[in-house]
């Protein structure tokens, strides 16, 4: 499908979605009946999460803390599609550690801020017309780091705390014409949505038992819940941060 400019299939844009939680979410809205735009960094990857359906599917490599990029991935996903219905900011530098505060270079901390927190806001910022248009609604990817924290990790849970408080900011600024919603994933196995073909090891009993819901995460549960996010389901629902970790925020962890 070239051209998809009269098409009334709904049109989503999803940032990081070449790996993890993204390609999770790409392949279940693609799987729903979406058309799926989607960028990364990771162009080989992303290319081949492409070929996988080329009429739903089309992959644009860029990074999201640069503006022309931004620019350009919107401008493509609309010549493409004609439409956007909805805005997954979901790309970020996943990994939380940084070292010792005092050992945490300004570069380091910039670019987990550049790449988890100004992305969104560009993104958001050049889609906002197209948003509009549709009536659209937007999902902005935090973390429960953003509501918990481990040593060594203030660049990324500054960044996420961030998303929560951009997430409910641009609702007030956007609404009614555009919802703003985020969602702060737990512990999320992303092992088998990395691309390739490598098996992976199963987790220990533990993993999985410490969670109340008794089971570590799978992206196809972000996925669903994301799902119902930009849906006419939840045309009720703005400004809010939806917690997907298994009950872990509200278990109270003491040593015995």
């Amino acid at each position: 499908m070239e051209n998809n400019t009269k098409s009334s299939n709904r049109v989503a844009l999803v940032t990081g979605g070449a790996r993890g939680i993204g390609r999770g979410i790409v392949q279940d809205l693609s799987q729903s009946g979406w058309l799926v735009a989607f960028c990364d960094t990771d162009r080989d990857t992303g290319e081949e999460l492409a070929a996988t359906d080329r009429r739903r599917l089309r992959f644009f490599h860029g990074d999201v803390a640069c503006e022309p990029d931004v620019e350009r991935i919107v401008a493509a996903t609309l010549d493409w599609a004609g439409r956007l219905d909805a805005l997954v900011n979901n790309a970020g530098i996943a990994n939380p550690q940084t070292g010792p505060v005092e050992q945490l270079s300004l570069a380091q901390w910039q670019r987990r801020l550049d790449v988890n927190l100004t992305g969104p806001f560009l993104v958001t910022k050049h889609a906002v017309p197209a948003l509009r248009e549709s009536g659209g609604a937007i999902v902005n990817m935090a973390s429960t780091r953003a509501l918990q924290s481990e040593p060594n990790t203030e660049a990324y849970a500054a960044s996420k705390g961030g998303i929560v408080a951009l997430t409910h900011a641009l609702a007030m600024s956007l609404g009614p014409d555009i919802r703003v919603n985020c969602v702060s994933p737990g512990w999320i196995d992303t092992r088998a949505w990395q691309g390739g073909t490598e098996p992976v090891a199963p987790l220990e009993d533990d993993d999985h038992a410490q969670h109340p819901a008794g089971r570590v995460g799978e992206p196809e549960d972000i996925a669903g819940l994301v799902a119902y996010l930009i849906s006419p389901a939840a045309s009720f629902i703005t400004g809010q941060n939806f917690v997907a970790d298994g009950g872990m925020v509200r278990k109270m962890i003491y040593r015995e």
